[in-house]
């Protein structure tokens, strides 16, 4: 793993120097903002309780919003990752240095999921506003975080490779949101397949709709964090190995 540090330090200097980044810290905390707003403001107008449904658990879990937050904001967050370098040719400068592909790609992806932590952390504030009209269920705020974490991780893993694989920034967050939006689809066909059929099981199992409600209401399944680890962990190993192919091609 040498060598990290200084490409992760690179990386993530490099995401917040640039006008993208702080656009879309901003687009992602308005959009955030008003969405908690619009949840508090409708469980506050409720006259009486018609479900177990929490504000905690709707902004995480029920409303489509988060999806199209996750859906715009990570195909942009990795784009550049490789794309740009291969472009510009200073992945060739990176490649004869002693560092391996391996801690070049994990440099890289560790410097994006950063990022994208940062970016949920103001939303912890929520929890402090929600805390003082009630009382908030440690639990369950954690590990519908988890989930968000988990999601987004998985995601960003999947824009690395597709930005490894060209050396078009356009192209590669078209890539990343075209994987996103089917497997989102496929996620969506639980609800229009029947019940105890393997197209309903498979779509179940993909489904980050279902994912997120089960961590929304404090459901953690292992088999939701065995699919989340194989969505991060083997897009990072097509990676690693397309990274260590352009030692001896080219990039």
């Amino acid at each position: 793993m040498r060598g990290f540090w200084p490409i992760f330090k690179r990386e993530l200097f490099g995401f917040f120097v640039t006008p993208l980044a702080w656009v879309l810290i901003v687009v992602f905390l308005l959009v955030q903002g008003m969405h908690f707003f619009l949840l508090v403001d409708h469980f506050s107008s409720q006259t009486e309780i018609v479900s177990d449904q929490t504000p905690l658990s709707a902004f995480f879990g029920n409303t489509v919003l988060l999806y199209v937050v996750l859906f715009l904001l990570v195909p942009p967050l990795t784009m550049r990752l490789f794309a740009e370098e291969r472009r510009s040719g200073t992945i060739e400068t990176l490649l004869t240095v002693p560092v391996s592909p391996t801690a070049v790609v994990l440099a890289k992806y560790a410097a994006a999921l950063t990022t994208y932590a940062a970016m949920w952390l103001p939303t912890t504030y929520y929890l402090v506003v929600l805390d003082r009209t009630g009382k908030i269920d440690v639990p369950v705020a954690a590990a519908s975080y988890l989930g968000v974490f988990l999601v987004g991780a998985a995601f960003l893993s999947i824009g690395l490779w597709m930005s490894a694989l060209t050396k078009s920034q356009f192209l590669a967050l078209v890539l990343t949101a075209l994987i996103i939006l089917v497997l989102f689809i496929i996620g969506v066909a639980e609800f229009v397949t029947k019940d105890g059929t393997w197209m309903n099981a498979v779509a179940s199992h993909v489904s980050i709709w279902a994912q997120m409600n089960e961590f929304s209401s404090g459901l953690i399944d292992s088999r939701r964090l065995c699919f989340d680890f194989a969505l991060i962990l083997v897009p990072l190993y097509l990676t690693v190995r397309t990274v260590d192919s352009w030692r001896g091609a080219g990039s």
